[in-house]
């Protein structure tokens, strides 16, 4: 009598490096195969819908920072819009430009995260070291307009928080600097921030290009990826996937060119299709989005530079006055302490607003009573979808191809366990 085989299930996490730190996965093998995955959430969960239903409209921006924390600026852009949606107003043309502008500053940083991450996972070593090279002048540019390198608070409701500083910040001598090392490191921050970007712009095509010559042929990083968590068109959609995922699927969805806000419907760039819906496909799409934000940063540059006008709405009942006002002005020096004690009070209704985030569609749902802080607020994170279809996306593949698959999905659990 033969003994009876069983599949034998082990725990892939929270430590593996490829778990991201706070997933636990369940997995069910037979030998080798995947049988079964069994996603565990909730290690990073913080409460952050319930708790802006006790902060300020204002007090909840920086917890928007704090969901996926690879792309800060993208959570506080479609946060802002919400908010605008209930006070019915725009924020001024130029606070436009450079949220758009920092938004896909924000998408490089996080797709620059997600290949050097995603490269360290299947063995391409170098990957990480390269795309953290770029990531410290993109880290440079968002310390220079808001003080901070990952949790900017820099975008408000109505604008932003202050317009672009005319000098760039340099590196300082020190005894692992000499002059000559100093110079050349301070070559390209003698101008602006704006300066400063352009010449970033001009440089990175040739980065990207270093990245492909590492990558795109390569035979090893195509075993591992190409017919790897395949997805077609019509599954891709029916579980709810969004940006580089649905992409990489051969679906042509994208909210600055589909549902355009802000000002992308002024912008020219395209959106990067897969064809077979696998995670080499989704690794091309991603890549091809570095060029094509790097292109709609140029263009916000250029604009910037002829076009300067106020980045923030000048009604003091959403925005603080000018501290010049408040020394000439008692009524103006009142609006400013009424709007950081109290708040502001935004109308009756409720509005939702989504954009293009790196990882998909990411929305903010908000719920007002009229009072100074939101009654309800609901997150739509990308991430969460993407996570819900692992289980699918495993089965019959090896052990070594979970790695792969979760490293595709590109997840932050800040905005999974919000």
């Amino acid at each position: 009598m033969t003994a009876e085989i069983r599949n034998y299930s082990i725990n892939f996490g929270p430590q593996h490096p490829a778990a991201h730190g706070v997933l636990r996965l369940i997995l069910e093998l037979d030998g080798e195969v995947v049988q079964r995955a069994d996603p565990h959430i909730g290690l990073l969960h913080r409460a952050t819908e319930k708790l802006a239903e006790t902060k300020t409209w204002l007090q909840n921006l920086p917890y928007m920072d704090r969901l996926d924390y690879m792309s800060p600026l993208s959570n506080e852009q479609a946060y802002c819009l919400a908010v605008e949606k209930l006070l019915g107003i725009e924020a001024p043309v130029r606070a436009q430009y450079i949220r758009v502008m920092y938004a896909e500053i924000t998408r490089l940083l996080s797709h620059l995260l997600w290949l050097g991450a995603h490269g360290i996972d299947l063995g391409a070593m170098t990957m990480f070291i390269y795309c953290f090279r770029e990531r410290e002048d993109l880290l440079d540019m968002v310390e220079a307009v808001s003080g901070a390198r990952m949790h900017a608070a820099y975008f408000r409701p109505g604008g932003v928080y202050r317009d672009l500083p005319d000098s760039m910040p340099k590196y300082e001598e020190s005894k692992l600097r000499n002059k000559a090392k100093l110079q050349r490191i301070n070559a390209n921050r003698d101008g602006s921030l704006l300066d400063f970007i352009e010449d970033f712009t001009n440089r990175f095509p040739a980065r990207i290009d270093e990245y492909e010559t590492l990558l795109t042929d390569n035979r090893i990083w195509k075993q591992r990826t190409v017919g790897i968590g395949v997805v077609d068109p019509d599954r891709a959609k029916a579980l709810g996937f969004s940006g580089p995922m649905l992409r990489g699927s051969g679906i042509a969805w994208d909210l600055r060119k589909k549902q355009p806000y802000e000002i992308y419907d002024r912008l020219d760039f395209d959106i990067p299709i897969g064809k077979n819906g696998d995670s080499y496909d989704r690794y091309l799409v991603r890549v091809e989005e570095l060029r094509q934000s790097n292109r709609i940063i140029r263009q916000c540059v250029d604009w910037l530079k002829k076009n300067p006008s106020p980045v923030i709405t000048e009604n003091h009942k959403i925005a603080p006055p000018k501290r010049d006002a408040m020394k000439s002005n008692m009524e103006e020096l009142i609006h400013h302490f009424k709007l950081f004690s109290e708040g502001m009070h935004v109308p009756l209704g409720e509005a939702y607003a989504a954009i293009e985030h790196p990882k998909g569609e990411f929305g903010i749902y908000l719920l007002s009573d009229g009072a100074n802080k939101p009654y309800r607020m609901k997150i739509r994170a990308p991430g969460f979808c993407h996570l819900s279809a692992l289980d699918e996306l495993s089965r019959g593949h090896m052990l070594a191809d979970v790695v792969a698959i979760i490293g595709t999905l590109d997840i932050v659990f800040g905005e999974v366990d919000r």
